[in-house]
């Protein structure tokens, strides 16, 4: 997918500092010092335009969210999508790479890492850009505690079932599974952009709970 560039992007992102933390690696192993709390801190990974995670944090306020996202022109829209929802102040987002997590969080500082309808990287010579690959997986497990978990949505279900045996190869137990997850449509459930636009054409959505295994 290509993206527009927006000239104004980084500006409204500086303007917003509030939202967009600008250097996080200070608050490695002291998110608390942010939101000035001690409550579990969820993380998405490619957070894209934001309706996923700032639904998460108006639904679920003794949570704190950070929404993760590398391209400021579809941050912005995060950011937008975060003003319109009068800045709640359980959520935060971060314009950097989610392949370098370790150098904002310290083990344990993560309870939960949420990837929703990444980029499925089709390709074999791919692979290792998944966001399940086990390269990334390895990321995830030295910032979440022991027996930390992993929330996925897909609609593509070549990368779904990637992800399965990937999670299953690493060792990871797997919590809860669908191959329709509209079929059952949780109480809970906060859709994407991405979720929203597949559904109506009636493309199933696949979801996985996934936990790190303890050794």
């Amino acid at each position: 997918m290509r993206l527009r560039h927006k000239p104004w992007a980084e500006q409204f992102i500086s303007d917003n500092a509030h939202i967009v933390i600008e250097d996080p690696t200070q608050f490695k192993g002291n998110w608390s010092a942010v939101f000035g709390n001690d409550n579990p801190l969820h993380i998405e990974v490619g957070t894209g335009k934001g309706q996923f995670i700032t639904g998460m944090a108006l639904q679920n306020p003794d949570i704190n969210y950070i929404g993760i996202e590398l391209f400021p022109s579809v941050i912005v829209c995060a950011v937008e999508k975060v003003l319109e929802a009068e800045t709640p102040k359980n959520l935060r987002l971060l314009k950097v790479d989610g392949a370098n997590l370790e150098e904002y969080f310290a083990k344990g500082d993560v309870s939960r890492v949420y990837l929703n309808f990444s980029d499925p990287w089709p390709k074999k010579r791919h692979a290792k850009r998944r966001l399940t690959h086990a390269t990334f997986l390895s990321i995830y497990e030295r910032i979440l505690p022991d027996n930390g978990e992993i929330h996925f949505k897909t609609d593509n279900r070549g990368l779904f079932e990637f992800s399965l045996i990937s999670m299953n190869e690493y060792g990871m137990k797997l919590k809860y599974v669908s191959l329709d997850l509209h079929a059952e449509m949780p109480e809970d459930n906060i859709m994407t952009e991405y979720e929203e636009k597949f559904s109506a054409k009636g493309q199933p959505i696949y979801r996985l709970e996934s936990q790190f295994v303890t050794q």
